[in-house]
C-alpha cells in the first residue's frame, strides 16, 4: 500500500489564526484539491491527519467539523479522487491526550484503519508539530511554505529541519512525488 498522510488547515485549506470553523469558511488552497485527486488516481491511499482543538474550544461541534470534511472529500471526488480517511484530535493543547500531534495517536489510528504502518510514508504538513509527528512515526517530513509554513521554516532550527523535504505548496510536492514515482 502506497500510504501518504497530510496534515488539513495551512496544507489543504486557507488556515485562520481565528480557526476555520465552518464549511464556508472552508477554502481550498489552489492546486490542493487537484493534487490529491492525483494522488489517489496514482494509487495513493490518502489520509488526513488533523488537531482540531476549535471543538475543545466551543468554536465548533464534530457536526460542523463533518460539514468541513464532506465538503473537501466531495471535491476530490468531482476530480475523480478519492480521500480514504480522515483522523481528527478534538482535543485542547492542555488535555495531554495521545492524539493531538506532536503525538502519534493519529498516525496510530491510520495504522489500525488501514491495517498498514505509516513508516516511510510521507506526512506533509506545515507546522513544527507536524514535522515532529511525522519524525516520531518514522514518516517522511514534508513542509510545504503554505499556512504557518513559511514561519516554521523561518523558527526551525537545522536540527529540526534535518531530513525535512520543503517545498512551496502541496501542488509542488505532488508534483515531484508523482515524477520520481513509478506508477502502480
Amino acid at each position: 500500500m502506497k500510504l501518504i498522510i497530510l496534515d488539513r488547515d495551512g496544507v489543504i485549506n486557507e488556515d485562520s489564526d481565528e480557526y476555520v470553523k465552518s464549511a464556508d469558511e472552508w477554502v481550498p488552497i489552489p492546486g490542493s484539491i487537484e493534487a490529491i485527486a492525483r494522488l489517489s488516481q496514482a494509487g495513493y491511499t490518502v489520509a488526513v491527519a488533523t488537531n482540531q482543538s476549535g471543538i475543545s474550544r466551543g468554536y465548533f461541534d464534530e457536526f460542523e467539523l463533518a460539514a468541513m470534511h464532506q465538503k473537501m472529500c466531495c471535491l476530490v471526488e468531482e476530480l475523480g479522487g478519492e480521500v480514504n480517511g480522515v483522523f481528527f484530535c478534538p482535543h485542547g493543547p492542555d488535555e495531554d491526550c495521545e492524539c493531538r500531534k506532536p503525538k502519534t495517536g493519529l498516525l496510530e489510528q491510520i495504522e489500525c484503519e488501514f491495517g498498514a504502518s505509516v513508516g516511510s510514508a510521507p506526512f506533509v504538513g506545515d507546522s513544527a508539530k507536524d514535522l515532529l509527528c511525522a519524525k516520531l512515526g518514522g514518516c517522511i517530513p514534508v513542509l510545504v511554505k503554505t499556512g504557518k509554513g513559511e514561519r516554521t521554516l523561518a523558527e526551525s532550527t537545522e536540527n529540526e529541519l534535518d531530513g525535512v523535504q520543503v517545498f512551496g505548496n502541496l501542488k509542488d510536492y505532488v508534483d515531484s512525488l508523482l515524477s520520481t514515482t513509478p506508477a502502480s
